[in-house]
């Protein structure tokens, strides 16, 4: 009669703590459904506290656009003075990185000149600028610390564009140092 009462008690242990184990985890359930952590799971949104945040987020389209290093600077002309520094624009921005997962950059050199002229002789500070993808020499090159030399020298047409990209763990901060104009 001893062995069956030991039994009972021990299945009626077992049965409360089962049912105390089963109430915390419905309690908890309850609790993170309420905060929609659970229901994240099942479906794609993010929960509610993260959704908050996300409304200062900016939605950017799926083709990567380049972005401008610099703000654009009006350019202050000298009566006669057909162009400027200024008026080269240099937009520079992230593309698809090299199979070695070396981040790539793409930069787009544009004669913005409001007269109209061509402008050659067009230098930008560089810094100490290398490359793990080869970059045509003709195109642009770095002549020596903080001195690049774009379209070897030779004249970019108005509205002309030239673009080339790069290889390197972060962007260079490219800007014109000096141009000479047609």
């Amino acid at each position: 009669m001893m062995k069956g009462l030991s039994t009972s008690t021990t299945t009626r242990r077992v049965l409360v703590i089962f049912a105390s184990v089963l109430f915390i985890f419905l309690s908890v359930s309850a609790f993170l459904t309420d905060l929609n952590i659970i229901g994240s799971f099942m479906d794609s949104s993010p929960p509610s506290f993260l959704r908050s945040g996300l409304r200062s987020t900016r939605v950017t389209p799926r083709r990567k656009l380049l972005t401008r290093e610099a703000a654009f600077e009006e350019p202050t002309r000298i009566w006669g003075e057909k162009c400027t520094k200024s008026d080269i624009v240099i937009n520079q921005g992230p593309t698809a990185p090299l199979p070695t997962g070396i981040p790539t950059y793409t930069v787009e050199v544009v004669n913005a000149c409001a007269t109209g002229c061509d402008i050659h002789g067009i230098h930008f500070k560089c810094g100490w600028f290398s490359s793990a993808h080869l970059i045509n020499p003709r195109i642009f090159k770095r002549l020596r610390y903080d001195d690049c030399l774009v379209n070897d020298g030779k004249p970019l047409v108005y509205g002309g564009t030239l673009s080339f990209q790069y290889a390197n763990t972060f962007p260079y901060p490219l800007s014109v140092s000096s141009v000479v104009c047609n």
